[in-house]
């Protein structure tokens, strides 16, 4: 398995022998192509923010694919989460370890009444305007609250806003690799699958992304080779 790459929609690609992991045995091969991504992904939010244990935070999205990664690194970390998610996805979100809350008007009191006390830091995986207001509403201090999706907003606030291709964000995303790919194979680190294609169908399997169907991500399938992973497609980094 590989991250960082370009080039996945192809049967083959060459990569530097420094970005290549073995596979852990306890992940399927969609798994795998989706471990990195959303997980490198989370592990920076976290990292951010300064989460640690004992304390609550406010996360929007945690049904995602980077929420449901921030859900069971925080759970492992001791850090309660309150994680915003549709009504559908309460389950997920409690299986995962954190505590469900619905979005939408009122979220901020609703956020409260789960917490029952202040909250340390709050992470933003969807980029809503909801999501930046409750938050900083809720997060006093502007340097503990993180977004991957409304860059402008947090320009414009002063929070702190993280993408995989900036500098630091690389350098950091890329010494985690390893640690991610470890608490995957101890089965410390589940990877939820939406669905996968043929490459053949990639141009389906990116509508279904593009017309916001994938709560997690999708990987593709290919041939001859199962031992080597393709790049994955995912809706949100």
């Amino acid at each position: 398995m590989a991250f960082r790459v370009s080039g996945g929609y192809a049967t083959e690609i060459t990569i530097p022998a420094e970005k290549a992991f073995a596979k852990p045995a306890a992940l399927t091969h969609a798994a795998a192509a989706n471990l990195l991504l959303a997980g490198t992904t989370a592990t920076e939010m976290l990292a951010v923010t300064h989460a640690a244990a004992g304390e609550t935070i406010l996360l929007d999205g945690a049904s995602g694919a980077v929420g449901v990664s921030v859900l069971q690194q925080a759970a492992h970390r001791g850090i309660h989460v309150i994680g915003t998610a549709s009504e559908s996805r309460f389950d997920e979100v409690r299986r995962f370890g954190g505590t469900p809350i619905m979005y939408g008007e009122g979220l901020a009191d609703r956020a409260r009444d789960a917490a029952g006390g202040e909250f340390a830091a709050a992470l933003d995986a969807v980029g809503t305007d909801e999501a930046i207001d409750v938050s900083l509403e809720l997060v006093a201090d502007r340097e503990r609250i993180v977004t991957i999706a409304a860059a402008g907003r947090a320009r414009a606030e002063g929070l702190r806003w993280i993408v995989g291709s900036a500098p630091d964000s690389s350098g950091f995303r890329d010494s985690i690799r390893g640690e991610l790919v470890d608490l995957a194979g101890r089965g410390m680190l589940e990877v939820p699958v939406s669905r996968t294609y043929p490459l053949s169908r990639a141009l389906e399997a990116t509508r279904f992304l593009a017309e916001g169907h994938a709560a997690n991500p999708i990987a593709f399938r290919r041939r001859p080779a199962p031992w080597c992973l393709c790049t994955i497609v995912r809706a949100c980094v």
